[in-house]
């Protein structure tokens, strides 16, 4: 597309950014000095000044050092009064079910009612990613059940008293947790992808989840995890339309195409320790490549696009997405 030319889009698709707090520990590890939430909580404020609706935080414990996102969602909702907060995405399983309610129930008070969690299972393909959960006491090979059992417990943990489960993974005898989030409960949105392969993950969405969440798909493969998940939302008796749509891109925003692709590839293989995006993620390009491939994703059926930097100048980066990016979009966010 020509700079400056324009995406038409349908009004109402959100727009969100992800803060790369693992690029921050990153970044400090290789100058040698402490990590410093200033840049986070500098990128929360510019993000919720420039017009943007959310701001997100990813997750990891061992394999990719980052900050924890309940903290640093805490933080960024000091700091912010308008726009949503939220995990892209958290894995639930490396951490106590009922800790974890009440640590979500006392971010959604801190945030007057701004929290989404987007959670998954999570990948346990490699020997650095099951370490998150073998340091976490957790088996990886049940971390889909384990999901599957938490997801239903915080639903009746936020909303009900006494509750008792005994399930596979999970028991839970006679607990009440306070204080209750602000929202009736807080959103959880499921990762759903269709290169995994996976049937269950669309029941499991479908069945206790406020929506999905995808990262990996092409356009048209996000069009059928939709198609999928509504389905099993059908059959469960739910209203399809009511589930939320929620995907992440992953972007580096520069009009010089080979100094994007450089650094993203950098970036990214120091993040993961592993080149496996090629041809799956980008535009590495102009602001408007960039417009293009949210506007297909919208076009897809997602109703909000999360944009993450593979970039080692995030600020930079948000600068281009706000003054740039979203202009050429044509959305009402």
């Amino acid at each position: 597309m020509p700079p400056g030319a324009k995406v038409d889009s349908g009004a109402g698709v959100g727009v969100g950014v992800l803060i790369g707090t693992r690029g921050f520990v990153m970044q400090a590890l290789r100058e040698r000095r402490e990590a410093d939430p200033a840049e986070m909580l500098a990128m929360a404020e510019r993000a919720e000044a420039g017009g943007l609706d959310s701001v997100w935080v990813g997750d990891s414990l061992v394999s990719k050092p980052r900050f924890e996102p309940v903290t640093a969602l805490a933080a960024i909702a000091a700091r912010t009064s308008r726009v949503r907060i939220g995990t892209a995405v958290m894995l639930p399983v490396i951490r106590p079910v009922v800790p974890l309610a009440h640590s979500l129930a006392t971010l959604d008070v801190i945030s007057r009612g701004r929290l989404v969690i987007g959670a998954g299972v999570g990948g346990g393909f490699t020997p650095e990613q099951k370490k998150d959960y073998c340091a976490a006491g957790v088996a990886p090979e049940t971390r889909a059940l384990r999901l599957t059992e938490m997801v239903h417990i915080l639903k009746r943990l936020w909303t009900e008293e006494h509750v008792t489960y005994h399930g596979q993974q999970i028991r839970v005898d006679d607990v009440t947790v306070y204080p209750r989030p602000v929202q009736p409960s807080v959103p959880i949105l499921l990762g759903a992808h269709l290169r995994t392969g996976s049937a269950a993950q669309y029941r499991r969405a479908a069945r206790y989840a406020d929506g999905i969440i995808g990262i990996t798909d092409s356009p048209g493969e996000w069009s059928e995890v939709i198609a999928r998940v509504e389905e099993c939302a059908a059959a469960e008796g739910r209203e399809p339309s009511a589930l939320d749509r929620v995907f992440y891109i992953t972007v580096n925003i520069n009009r010089d195409r080979a100094k994007a692709a450089a650094e993203a590839d950098e970036f990214l293989l120091s993040y993961y320790g592993v080149r496996h995006w090629e041809g799956r993620w980008g535009p590495w390009g102009a602001p408007e490549e960039v417009a293009e491939r949210m506007t297909a994703y919208a076009d897809a059926g997602a109703r909000h696009v999360i944009v993450r930097f593979a970039s080692w100048n995030q600020p930079a980066q948000l600068e281009q997405l706000i003054n740039e990016v979203v202009p050429a979009l044509g959305w009402t966010t």
